[in-house]
């Protein structure tokens, strides 16, 4: 009982915390694109990431909540097959979208003799033709869910497997095999993209500490960019990413070759799924300092407000 009364309330702190992060940054970042008159591509991108965070968490961390408080299935088929198929997409549009984050970041911090450096000057507006893609692309790659997922239909203590409202059916060879193999070969090539666009970060990096270890040896005075900053949040995001996308892929691997259901694993794969949607706008709020920035501006609009109203 104390386990299954745990495993709730994680599942509702995470799916709680996690969206009302995300909201947050999303939030922060549309007043920061807008009212800013240089429109950064790096704030798009984490407003779609953010948007993408949120429909993943919504998706996979409510239901979950739900069966785990045992309540009666509301969802029918239609209903089923609708936050599946958008979960799915979510998870892919998160991949997609943390791998333009790392290689646009990698961009705008490479040297300007860098043949990179010419694409930083294009318009942020270049970027919404990659979001258009990778919807069409993962809508594609999660198109079998639809006719592969369907309802319990019963109450979630009378059936079997009890953390779940739907559940696949039998789908033909073929078309699982072709599904799962789209979904490789986006993870591989959006993951290796990821990998190579951080890995040059890293060495841009180093460069700069080396280049900062001079300075202080010279006694001259240097301040990190900003832009040298948001690449250590974003390669913090990065390894965030990876820890939780093969830990993941870990358990799965684990559950799949086992011969007996384990609650435990399946609960804490559950739970990983949602790691990464959860924890990475905590990770941009604490490195950019969102909530302060938050603060401070409220506090200067009610500080004028009260100005008008004494002048008045």
């Amino acid at each position: 009982m104390v386990l299954k009364f745990i495993n709730k309330m994680v599942f509702l702190s995470s799916t709680v915390v996690g969206t009302l992060g995300n909201m947050s940054v999303s939030v922060n970042y549309m007043f920061s694109w807008w009212g800013s008159p240089e429109k950064k591509p790096i704030h798009l991108i984490l407003i779609h990431l953010a948007f993408t965070n949120i429909i993943l968490l919504l998706t996979k961390g409510l239901p979950k909540i739900i069966a785990a408080f045992g309540l009666r299935n509301f969802l029918d088929d239609i209903g089923c097959k609708i936050i599946v198929y958008l979960e799915r997409l979510a998870r892919g549009l998160s991949i997609c979208t943390s791998s333009l984050l790392t290689v646009v970041q990698a961009i705008i911090i490479s040297p300007r003799a860098s043949g990179w450096r010419r694409l930083r000057s294009k318009s942020a507006w270049y970027i919404l033709p990659f979001f258009l893609f990778f919807w069409m692309l993962n809508a594609l790659i999660s198109m079998n869910l639809i006719y592969s997922i369907t309802s319990t239909g019963l109450n979630i203590s009378q059936h079997k497997n009890g953390g779940n409202y739907c559940y696949f059916t039998l789908e033909s060879q073929q078309i699982k095999w072709i599904g799962l193999l789209l979904m490789v070969l986006r993870d591989g090539v959006f993951q290796g993209a990821m990998g190579g666009a951080s890995g040059y970060m890293v060495f841009l990096l180093h460069k700069h500490h080396q280049h900062v270890l001079y300075l202080q040896n010279s006694k001259l005075l240097y301040r990190t960019p900003p832009e040298l900053r948001a690449a250590q949040s974003v390669l913090l995001l990065m390894l965030c990413f990876t820890f939780f996308y093969w830990t993941d892929c870990a358990f799965s691997l684990i559950l799949n070759l086992s011969s007996r259901d384990n609650a435990w694993m399946v609960n804490t794969r559950q739970l990983l799924t949602l790691g990464y949607a959860t924890f990475s706008p905590l990770v941009l709020i604490h490195r950019d300092g969102l909530l302060n920035e938050c603060w401070h501006a409220q506090m200067e609009k009610l500080r004028k407000y009260v100005s008008q109203l004494y002048i008045q």
